[in-house]
C-alpha cells in the first residue's frame, strides 16, 4: 500500500461513526489544537516507525479493534 492508500483508509476509518477513533495528546504536536494528534496521524506515525508492519494487516487489525459493537 502507498502512504496515500493507508492516509485515505485511516481517513475513511476516522469519518465512519460506526468506529471509535480518538485524538491523543503529545507535547510535541503544537501543529495541531489543544495539541492532540489526530486518529490519522498517530496511525501514520506508528506505521513510519514500525518499518516492517504490513499496513494492510494493521489497518484490518485496526479495523476490528475499533469497532463500535
Amino acid at each position: 500500500m502507498t502512504v496515500e492508500e493507508v492516509t485515505s483508509k485511516l481517513q475513511s476509518l476516522q469519518d465512519d461513526p460506526s468506529m471509535q477513533t480518538y485524538s491523543k495528546y503529545s507535547p510535541t504536536a503544537s501543529d495541531w489544537p489543544d495539541s492532540r494528534l489526530p486518529f490519522v496521524e498517530i496511525h501514520l506515525a506508528y506505521l513510519r516507525t514500525h518499518k516492517t508492519v504490513n499496513p494492510a494487516h494493521y489497518i484490518s487489525n485496526l479495523e476490528l479493534i475499533i469497532k463500535k459493537r
